[in-house]
């Protein structure tokens, strides 16, 4: 088993004058093939590697896209049904990049939602997850202004309302949304912005995803049992044995990718936005992509004011302290063990949680009335109830399991206890 340095050597003259100049060969070898992860990976563990095949996927259609579309008022619309209708393979193209956003936000979740049951923030990855938190943010922003691109009606009316939202914030609130909009209102100015900030946003993601595994092979991956490496046999080299699983990940993630892109290319959009934008004409009912709708009922649901907080700046305070309690996860959570696993009671709320966040989302797609309303306030409380009261408490009341000594001995136990429950089969 190796140490995790390099044991790369050159067999060429070539190879060795360029190892000794630029040694990217040997940064590879150190870096995915002998680096060593922990040998009790699970499938939720390669949601990493599957981010960073749909974010190449994203940029290369995305660029080829950007070679076709119109970024006018008078054009924008006509020209994606151009690509999709006339542009060889157009119509493949759009779907990968529409459905790859969806489907680029479905394991985003997941790989959060990983982190959280794992303890993957805990002493020494602090960083490792604010710097995971910032790519949600880069990604969700990119998200936002490239569904304004297509300028249907729900781009033109989502962007409309969204934008409005900054008016709120005091003193800078009025001239971020001039900045934005490019005018005072959404228009061509606004639609060259997006344009703009569509195309070079994703490249910033790049930078800092790639600092994201960079922290990420200077403390080490963690495990389900949230036990730190203690000797060679708690690890295994990345390649084969990570590379092969995440292999298998990629692949499974990709199928159903695939039957949204070939046989259900529309599903996950909004009818509305088949109809070119109309500024005369407001929808029915204005909602943002589904991936959004969890912070837009959150947005929704604070319909009171707070002394001397409105209810509009108050639902905007709500949405972006939705995202930004995430940052403060690490030191929020005040328990020793990380993993979940070894957490009896932190297992229920989460998965609680997990539900919440989903009926959040149901919620945002319903009408801001009614009984939807109260629901999106105690959905909304439960939301930073559980970041904010349980994560700080529960570390100091519950009770957790016994720990394994180590990896090596949790995997043991684990393969004895299948064992045992085959023999009995």
């Amino acid at each position: 088993m190796s140490d995790g340095h390099s044991t790369y050597k050159p067999t060429t003259g070539i190879g060795r004058w360029f190892d000794t100049r630029l040694p990217l060969p040997r940064l590879v070898h150190s870096s995915f093939i002998v680096y060593p992860v922990p040998r009790n990976l699970n499938y939720a563990y390669t949601f990493g590697g599957i981010l960073t095949i749909m974010l190449a996927s994203q940029i290369i259609s995305g660029v080829v896209l950007a070679m076709h579309y119109a970024p006018d008022t008078g054009l924008a619309f006509n020209s994606v049904e151009t690509i999709t209708r006339d542009v060889n393979s157009g119509w493949l193209l759009r779907s990968l990049h529409a459905n790859g956003a969806s489907f680029f936000f479905i394991a985003v979740y997941i790989h959060i939602c990983r982190g959280l049951y794992y303890g993957s923030y805990k002493s020494p990855r602090e960083f490792l997850w604010v710097l995971g938190c910032t790519n949600l943010l880069v990604m969700m922003a990119t998200a936002f202004i490239g569904y304004v691109l297509p300028w249907g009606q729900m781009s033109f009316w989502g962007a409309t309302v969204i934008t409005s939202f900054f008016s709120a914030i005091p003193v800078v609130g009025d001239w971020i949304q001039h900045l934005l909009l490019g005018g005072f209102g959404v228009s061509n100015p606004t639609l060259n912005r997006f344009f703009a900030l569509h195309y070079l946003l994703p490249f910033l993601l790049v930078g800092v995803v790639t600092l994201h595994i960079w922290a990420l092979h200077v403390v080490g991956q963690n495990n389900p049992t949230g036990i730190e490496v203690k000797s060679k046999t708690d690890v295994v080299d990345f390649t084969p044995y990570a590379t092969v699983k995440d292999a298998v990940g990629i692949v499974a993630f990709l199928f159903f990718f695939a039957y949204f892109v070939f046989y259900l290319p529309n599903f996950l959009g909004h009818p509305d936005n088949y109809t070119v934008a109309n500024p005369l004409k407001t929808p029915a009912h204005i909602v943002p992509e589904w991936y959004f709708l969890p912070f837009y009922a959150i947005l929704r649901a604070i319909t009171f004011n707070v002394g001397p907080i409105d209810s509009k700046l108050g639902g905007v305070l709500a949405m972006f302290s939705s995202i930004a309690v995430l940052f403060l996860v690490p030191w929020l959570d005040s328990s020793k063990v990380r993993s979940a696993v070894y957490r009896p009671w932190y297992r229920v709320f989460f998965w609680i949680f997990v539900a919440n966040a989903l009926f959040l989302g149901w919620l945002g797609s319903q009408p801001a009335e009614g009984t939807y309303v109260t629901m999106s306030q105690l959905a909304t409380f439960y939301y930073f109830a559980f970041f904010l009261i349980v994560m700080p408490l529960l570390g100091l009341i519950e009770t957790p399991r016994p720990l394994p000594r180590s990896i090596t001995e949790a995997v043991l136990e684990k393969n004895a206890s299948r064992s045992k429950a085959d023999t009995h089969d």
